[in-house]
């Protein structure tokens, strides 16, 4: 996958702070956001522009190149599907200069017919995902003016499976229940290690997927909130001098659920790494104008007009922005998706810059033609209908 540096960093910060703020199970794609903030950023203007520019970590002008080439990196990944998705009213004209920068296929039309809309929006959302997310996370109303959506999906199969097994924890919040367990031997010791964050010790396992996506599975310190761990796990992606690989831990609890035990043995047998974890599945829906500010949505907000020039002369405010996410992890392998759409409606009335005149004329009763030659004026046939032809259903409608 073929990504800028600074745009890796730039996503992966936003999947920092955005952790810094959950609670609970939950599940989130920082990569399904970020684009859409890009392409936002590239057509907005005033304080819309520099929040949504700060939010990203990029320039605005920088942004619409950045969220392509993210995009297109995803893409070339095995196992991994990325698609955006523009939808806009009929009286909204978006400029030529800003959907240039779109997929070839992606833009489409709202009727405003919810009835109608709604339903092909949901189509775009599971077929883009494989089924997993069978839903548009926003819906769309007889107002919204556009929608702008992007669809990740991706599925993995661990290149060593694990056996299930039934697992009764002892102690702690899932204490006698009775769990799906899942257990593998490795000889691989390197798979686990340990981090020293600034936020307390924490251990990860790093299980391989056959389409280069690998799964972190991160255990930090009792008392370590959510966001803690994960931001945490994206420090150690940036930093790997903290941590401490299996091969060269000591013995004893070394980290959070993690003992290394050393014994004598009759024969030589290699080092191994035991793994016992939890199968799982988490979905969630999230609001994103909850945290406005983080996602540099809190001026675009605002239904007052001139926040987004570049995108439109209509004027245009966000009046919803979620996602919904899903993840699960099994015995052979993982599979998320995450569908993002910002919807907008109107920002106060549009400026009525032109005068338009409307000419109805019907021609409902027996009326007379000429056949006119255009430069000479010359008149090569006349005539007069009085018995137009029937419509006949048999035929439908035929053009002669």
């Amino acid at each position: 996958m073929r990504v800028a540096n600074t745009t890796i960093r730039a996503v992966n910060e936003l999947t920092v702070r955005w952790a810094g703020v959950t609670s609970g199970g939950t599940v989130f794609s920082a990569p399904g956001v970020w684009p859409l903030l890009a392409f936002l950023a590239d057509g907005a203007a005033g304080a819309a522009r520099s929040e949504l520019a700060e939010a990203l970590g990029v320039p605005a002008d920088r942004a619409a190149a950045a969220a392509r080439e993210l995009l297109a990196g995803i893409g070339t990944v095995r196992g991994a599907e990325a698609a955006l998705g523009l939808w806009t009213g009929r009286a909204l004209e978006p400029h030529a200069e800003w959907t240039a920068g779109l997929p070839a296929d992606a833009h489409g039309v709202l009727t405003g017919d919810a009835g109608v809309d709604g339903p092909a929006l949901d189509a775009w959302a599971a077929r883009r995902t494989g089924g997993l997310i069978e839903r548009m996370p926003v819906a769309v109303t007889p107002e919204t003016e556009l929608v702008l959506a992007s669809a990740l999906a991706l599925r993995t199969r661990w290149l060593k499976p694990f056996d299930e097994t039934y697992l009764a924890p002892e102690r702690g919040p899932w204490q006698g229940r009775g769990l799906r367990g899942l257990e593998r031997r490795s000889v691989l010791l390197d798979r686990i290690a340990v981090a020293d964050t600034p936020g307390g010790h924490v251990t990860r396992l790093t299980v391989l997927g056959d389409t280069a996506v690998d799964v972190h599975l991160l255990l930090g310190e009792e008392g370590m909130t959510p966001g803690g761990v994960l931001g945490a796990g994206v420090g150690i992606l940036a930093d790997a001098r903290r941590v401490t690989p299996g091969s060269r831990l000591p013995s004893g609890e070394v980290g959070p659920g993690l003992v290394v035990g050393r014994e004598r043995t009759t024969t030589p047998r290699p080092p191994t790494l035991d793994v016992t974890t939890v199968a799982y599945g988490v979905t969630s829906d999230h609001d994103l104008l909850e945290h406005a500010g983080m996602f540099g949505l809190a001026a675009a907000a605002r239904p007052v007009p001139g926040h987004f020039p570049g995108i439109s002369a209509y004027p245009l405010c966000v009046e919803t922005a979620r996602q919904s996410a899903l993840a699960r992890f099994d015995a052979r392998g993982f599979e998320a998706a995450a569908v993002t759409a910002v919807a907008m409606v109107a920002a106060g009335m549009p400026t009525l810059r032109w005068l338009s005149t409307t000419v109805r004329a019907v021609f409902d009763r027996p009326f007379g033609f000429l056949a006119v030659h255009r430069h000479a004026r010359l008149v090569l046939a006349a005539g007069w209908v009085d018995d137009p032809e029937p419509y006949r259903e048999d035929e439908g409608d035929q053009s002669r």
